[in-house]
């Protein structure tokens, strides 16, 4: 197994954890009701997906 031959700093280490942040996924306006949704997905506002009603969504 790989062992390090000398000790990293503390910033050396710091930088590269500093990359690891969570993203706010995409969101896009659904053209039905105009609500954001996730892309490639049925809105789950008003059950739409590319122009068609795919799910009925009570109201």
């Amino acid at each position: 197994m790989a062992v390090p031959k000398r000790k990293m700093s503390k910033c050396r280490r710091d930088r590269r954890r500093a990359n690891w942040k969570l993203e706010v996924p995409g969101m896009v306006e659904c053209p039905q009701c105009h609500e954001l949704k996730m892309p490639h997905r049925v809105c789950t506002e008003c059950g739409y997906y590319a122009g068609k009603q795919v799910i009925a969504v009570a109201e």
